[in-house]
């Protein structure tokens, strides 16, 4: 019965292991619970979204005040339109706000933090934030990068 007893032990461990990294990948890639939180939407244009996925955090100074709900594209401009929806209690972002995308961690995951403005006119249901900022792309910096570095002259020639 010892051996018998033992077993079940190391299956209930390997379950309970299972589940926990269940658990950790769900929080990881932001799919755990739904908040039951009220929201309201606001849209943004982008010139480059570089790799924003939907179900994307936007922060306000490191806080989670929302997620990305909708990403396309402007038929008429030719940029990304970015729709979040921003928690309810989270009532006072002023117009002139600036949304930018940003990069987290070392995988790269991308996400909208939000500076606030001074305005006092309120963002509302269906309002739009006028200032953006792009996502930075590595592979145009570094293409920038290389093309100055190869076209600047050298020092060395006399």
């Amino acid at each position: 019965m010892g051996m018998k007893n033992l077993e079940l032990i190391v299956g209930a461990f390997i379950l309970m292991g299972g589940m926990a990294l269940a658990f950790l990948a769900l929080e990881v890639s932001g799919l755990s619970h739904q908040s039951s939180e009220q929201t309201y939407r606001i849209h943004a244009h982008f010139d480059n979204v570089g790799g924003l996925t939907v179900r994307a955090k936007v922060t306000m100074a490191g806080v989670i005040i929302g997620r990305v709900a909708d990403i396309h594209l402007d038929q008429k401009t030719f940029s990304a339109v970015v729709e979040m929806d921003i928690l309810k209690s989270v009532n006072h972002i002023s117009r002139d706000s600036t949304a930018a995308i940003l990069t987290a961690g070392l995988l790269g995951e991308k996400y909208i933090g939000i500076s606030q403005g001074a305005d006092e006119e309120l963002l509302t249901e269906d309002s739009w934030i006028e200032d953006t900022q792009p996502a930075l792309v590595l592979e145009e910096l570094i293409g920038k990068f290389l093309f100055n570095k190869l076209n600047t002259p050298s020092n060395t020639q006399h």
